[in-house]
């Protein structure tokens, strides 16, 4: 199958500055996958790329096959950028009438009305933006770049404004929305909604991919302190699936266990680490 975002090699320059170096990454159609990195990693400038908002310096992205900016890319992807202004006197239906004109979009109020259901503003359909807050707006964002049904979609920060609820309701979207086929781009600082939400994971710092993987890999618990009748062991490289093999061992060297404890890694600990690493 047809990725829905493929990068290789992906290099970009400005100038002297260098803010992508030989990037490769893959999104997959019904995978969700978080773009992990500090500010100034380049994961805007992917981002772009693959929208076809900036030119690469070297190196080949494809959206479902087709290169960035061109018709066929454009209308099969869908975008939140993380610094978004709709105008303030517009209604958030109206937002929405104007994107399906861009898109080309024939779902008529029937899509708006939908989209706007999804994304819990189901009774704000004539509430203008100016008189919205930070986070209805944001919904809004993330309303407007489904417009025309993408199969790909490009989010940065999109939850970054959102209350528990909120944060709540975007991902049980996203599922759906990965369910349905839809490859999905998340870019966001908050490690616990990538860590919930996404099958994999890729950690960018200067312009360089550090580390990827999938959340459940990545993250997985290293670490088991074990209670014996000499008091408590600590085995640091030791992860879940040996626990049983390591009680075995301790048994039949004698020693009597009367408890396991596994250290949980979190998706943070990977984050720091690699990006730590990757500075050094």
């Amino acid at each position: 199958m047809t990725p829905a975002l493929s990068v290789r090699g992906l290099v970009k320059r400005y100038g002297a500055a260098t803010a992508l170096r030989g990037v490769d990454l893959e999104v997959g159609q019904g995978e969700l996958v978080g773009l992990l990195g500090p500010n100034g990693a380049g994961k805007s400038t992917l981002t772009k790329v693959a929208c076809g908002l900036v030119r690469p310096t070297a190196g080949e992205v494809r959206v479902l096959g087709h290169a960035p900016g061109t018709v066929a890319a454009r209308a099969a992807i869908g975008y939140l950028a993380e610094l978004f202004r709709f105008p303030g006197w517009s209604s958030a239906d109206e937002v929405l009438a104007l994107h399906q004109r861009l898109t080309g979009s024939d779902g008529g109020a029937d899509e708006r009305a939908r989209l706007l259901e999804d994304v819990g503003l189901a009774e704000a359909a004539g509430v203008r933006v100016e008189r919205m807050s930070k986070g209805m707006q944001q919904r809004l964002g993330l309303a407007q770049a489904l417009v025309g049904q993408p199969r790909l979609l490009l989010l940065d920060e999109p939850t970054s404004a959102l209350d528990p609820v909120g944060r709540r309701l975007v991902r049980a979207l996203l599922a759906r929305l990965r369910d349905a086929g839809v490859g999905v781009l998340l870019n966001s600082h908050l490690l616990t909604e990538v860590e919930l939400v996404c099958d994999r994971v890729v950690i960018v710092n200067r312009g360089a991919v550090v580390r990827e993987g999938r959340v459940d890999e990545l993250a997985q618990a290293r670490g088991v302190e074990v209670d014996t009748e000499a008091g408590t062991q600590v085995f640091a490289d030791v992860v879940r699936d040996e626990v049983p093999a390591l009680v075995a061992r301790l048994v039949a060297e004698g020693r009597a266990v009367y408890g396991v404890r596994v250290h949980a890694a979190a998706l943070e600990d990977v984050y720091v680490a690699a990006v730590e690493g990757a500075t050094r």
